[in-house]
């Protein structure tokens, strides 16, 4: 057999890069807030200035402890800060501090099921590092240079690195968004990619099927999307497969997404870990975690997204749908926890969050955070529907009054008379006349035209001002047509 017909399976691992959710930076009491001018929020310390000593920052290590919890990694009690030497105008000392031979924390997972089967992707490592500055390109005035803004140097990260356990590019997007998820729900990181605060680098190469042989990886840096993500490395595999099979060598390098045009580029050649020199970072003691401060962190940490979608999958009898669409964030899922709870139906209280509520959020550009109506005054929406004290469609115009005036579900359809009307002689009426003013469809549905009935209805819906009992008035059209009671 030939590299060019033997089929070749991609090896996926990433390395993600999350910015902990502190005020202030990892070695320094300078803000970590986005979008200030640049060089403002800066200081000896991480500017590298000969004589500033670094002193850790307490919240950031919490932070990472809690990351390390929620992948499921075992934390060590001691862990080592080290110096990571290169040279780069972003990177003001001209080394970075980071955990390298002894890392925060190792040997997690996250599994999932895709389509039917299970992915596992087992942790290497969580360690803590600072984040080096930001380079400006082709800035207005500045063509012929390039500008720095040591803002963002000093930075508090987490680095998450995985085995090569994945096989697709599909696969690879689907674990980075579950893990945003993760760290997003757990406050350890705000998870924000249009701001950098995640990110994304990950290490590809092919082999034969069957094959227990890496082959040459290359590594794909500084994604910010799940999408990107998966069109990168879908090109990327296929380019590999297509060097392979034509007789030619993967290069080990570090390439760049180009999303405009659709392909990876290549940035430079991929450094090993020994180019970078390590040593123990001197001016720190190292890092000593005792049992008791980790307890507390996992004591401290929330229902996570997965485990919250199995829980409403299981408590409330809700559809896999509906399970996922209700935990995108753990502010959708306590708003329809209070609906349900308020109502009492679960289900129904589901339908009208990602419903009504939904779309109105999306007609006003509005999130969860500022909803149109409390959840406590939709569940109350909710039960008047689901016992019968209004009907479908004057809940939903109770819904709009609700959203725009503040008023209370109840409130209103006491107030405007728009209770459902359940009187059997005042909607038998009700039928009588709107069938004698649609003779000619009741004359079509009696010559064998059964759709004509839904018409027949809706007529009378419309008469009562949609405040008829539906189950009563199709009773009565029936019952009025010949049909007997059903």
């Amino acid at each position: 057999m030939t590299l060019d017909t033997v089929a070749l399976e991609p090896v996926i691992g990433l390395e993600i890069h999350a910015q902990l959710r502190t005020a202030s930076k990892i070695f320094c009491g300078c803000s970590t807030r986005f979008g200030a001018p640049p060089n403002t929020h800066v200081c000896p310390v991480c500017l590298g200035m000969p004589g500033a000593l670094p002193v850790l920052n307490r919240q950031a290590v919490e932070l990472a402890v809690k990351a390390a919890l929620v992948l499921d990694c075992h934390v060590h009690a001691r862990s080592l800060f080290a110096r990571k030497n290169y040279f780069y105008p972003d990177l003001p000392k001209g080394y970075q501090i980071s955990q390298y031979e002894e890392p925060l924390a190792t040997g997690g997972r996250v599994s999932w099921t895709a389509e039917g089967r299970q992915v596992v992707v087992r942790i290497t490592r969580v360690h803590m590092e600072e984040d080096a500055g930001k380079l400006l390109h082709d800035e207005r005035g500045h063509r012929d240079a390039s500008l720095v803004d040591y803002n963002r140097a000093g930075t508090p990260l987490v680095e998450i690195v995985t085995e090569p356990d994945l096989r697709t590019a599909a696969d690879a997007a689907g674990f980075f968004e579950r893990l945003r998820e993760m760290l997003v729900a757990s406050g350890v990181s705000d998870g924000n990619m249009e701001e950098g605060s995640l990110r994304c680098d990950a290490n590809v190469s092919v082999r034969p099927v069957g094959s227990d042989v890496l082959g040459v990886k290359t590594e794909v840096k500084n994604v910010n999307s799940f999408r990107f993500l998966q069109k990168a490395l879908e090109y990327e595999i296929e380019r590999q497969r297509e060097v392979v099979r034509a007789g030619g060598r993967i290069v080990q390098e570090t390439r760049l997404w180009d999303a405009d045009a659709g392909r990876t580029e290549s940035m430079r050649s991929k450094e090993e870990a020994h180019d970078y020199r390590y040593f123990p970072e001197p001016d720190l003691p190292p890092l000593e975690i005792d049992e008791a401060w980790i307890r507390r962190c996992r004591e401290s940490l929330p229902e996570l997204p997965e485990a919250r979608r199995q829980r409403f999958a299981r408590e409330y009898a809700l559809p896999d749908y509906d399970a996922a669409w209700l935990t995108q964030s753990a502010a959708l899922a306590d708003y329809f926890e209070t609906v349900a709870r308020v109502s009492g139906h679960p289900k129904a209280s589901s339908n009208w969050v990602m419903g009504e509520l939904a779309r109105l959020m999306k007609e006003r550009g509005s999130d969860i955070g500022q909803p149109p109506l409390g959840a406590e005054a939709l569940g109350g929406l909710v039960r008047l529907v689901q016992e019968g004290v209004v009907t479908g469609p004057v809940a939903k115009a109770v819904f709009e009054k609700m959203a725009v005036t503040g008023r209370q579900a109840a409130d209103i359809v006491r107030e405007e008379g728009l209770a459902q009307v359940n009187d059997g002689d005042a909607l038998a009426r009700t039928v009588r006349e709107t069938l004698a003013a649609q003779a000619d469809a009741v004359a079509k549905y009696r010559a064998g035209n059964q759709s004509v009935l839904g018409y027949l209805v809706g007529q009378v819906m419309r008469a009562s001002g949609g405040k008829a009992n539906p189950r009563l008035v199709n009773e009565l059209v029936r019952r009025e047509l010949g049909e007997g009671s059903s």
